[in-house]
């Protein structure tokens, strides 16, 4: 059994009266997850748009609840990890998971953010122990893949590129991965849209190509089994 797990965050539908208002993170990802179906049957499809639909926000109440051994959780404490649950169980069942994002103030936007934080929760998504040294945390979900799919007004946030230390969504999508089990990830991204130029026309022709053609050759390993995972040929 495959099941992906599709986050979007931008706050812009996917098609807008005003098509210059579409978002386009979220139709890169819809390139990818259509070209991705042609390839493959998934056996389940979990979509959530944080961008529109944002997780709540963590507060004081709820770290209270996560902290509170489980048996001495009140039906409150209980019910205010519902969702945080529920998001971590679609984490651990998915085989592949994409997430596109636009890049906001140069950072992911808070609706991302947010969902992260619903997830990366102590004893469900990594444990601690301080036996370990510097280095106490240790994540328990393993063995799934990530596409990282962004969009941003300016360029050049390569490791090379121009602006190489003003770019923080990838690099702090790529430090979370580890708490969703993340052991390989792809990475597609469109950039140039404020300039509204051939450059940013060029670059997102580039970034839906790109994602037709991860999509044919991802492959899918020992479909019979509930760990199948995914390769790249």
């Amino acid at each position: 059994m495959t099941t992906l797990l599709h986050i979007d965050a931008s706050v812009r539908a996917a098609f807008n009266p005003n098509p210059n208002h579409n978002s386009i993170s979220k139709n890169i990802a819809k390139r990818f997850i259509s070209a991705l179906q042609k390839q493959h049957a998934i056996d389940e499809y979990i979509y959530r748009d944080v961008g529109v639909n944002p997780p709540a926000f963590i507060n004081q109440d709820w770290i209270g609840a996560v902290f509170t051994p489980e048996e001495k959780r009140t039906r409150s404490q209980k019910d205010l990890l519902a969702l945080s649950d529920q998001l971590i169980a679609e984490v651990s069942a998915a085989h592949l998971i994409v997430i596109s994002s636009p890049m906001y103030n140069y950072g992911m936007p808070a609706q991302l953010k947010a969902w992260f934080d619903q997830i990366i929760r102590i004893n469900k998504t990594f444990d601690f122990d301080l036996a370990r040294g510097d280095f106490p945390l240790q994540p328990l979900l393993s063995g799934k893949r990530l596409v990282i799919i962004s969009s941003s007004g300016e360029f050049g946030f390569d490791t090379d590129g121009i602006r190489a230390n003003q770019g923080h969504l990838v690099p702090h999508l790529r430090t979370l991965s580890k708490y969703l089990g993340v052991e390989q990830i792809y990475e597609i991204a469109s950039e140039y849209q404020e300039f509204a130029d051939i450059r940013h026309q060029n670059s997102l022709a580039h970034a839906l190509h790109q994602a037709e053609s991860l999509a044919e050759k991802l492959i899918f390993v020992d479909q019979k089994s509930p760990v199948t995972q995914l390769e790249y040929k």
